[in-house]
């Protein structure tokens, strides 16, 4: 018996298909990559809309002025200020508040001029010795 071979037919290697994966991971990639552009807009931060929140018998206030300077509000209710102003003294100064009042509002009182960085460095600080109630105090916009 005699058995036949069927004709092969040419194979032909599609490139358009591979030229669209090859398109969509490219734009894949372009679109999920970061791009830092550094702007700078000028703000004015202390300023909210709202209710005003409600009266605690004790609070914990840290006060920032226009240069960074740090200074915590006693029971006298007056500001006094840090001698390290550094973060390790505001670490240091902020544990000792934070043993026996975590549970106590942290509210952080920074003038309008104050940079970001003193802000956020006393934040972050705030958040590392405990305190969890973590407010920042504003005014009503001026009508």
């Amino acid at each position: 018996m005699k058995f036949q071979r069927k004709k092969r037919e040419n194979v032909d290697i599609t490139l358009i298909s591979m030229i669209d994966v090859l398109f969509v991971l490219l734009l894949f990639f372009m679109v999920s990559t970061t791009f830092n552009r550094q702007t700078e807009v000028n703000i004015k931060l202390p300023e909210a809309e709202g209710t005003e929140a409600e009266e605690h018998p004790k609070t914990v206030s840290l006060v920032i002025d226009a240069d960074g300077i740090y200074s915590l509000i006693g029971d006298d209710g007056l500001p006094h200020q840090l001698i390290d102003q550094n973060k390790a003294g505001l670490k240091q100064e902020l544990g000792k508040l934070a043993l026996n009042s975590k549970d106590v509002p942290f509210i952080i009182n920074a003038d309008d001029k104050t940079p970001n960085k003193a802000v956020m460095t006393a934040l972050d600080i705030a958040g590392q010795v405990g305190f969890s109630h973590i407010t920042f105090a504003t005014l009503h916009p001026a009508d």
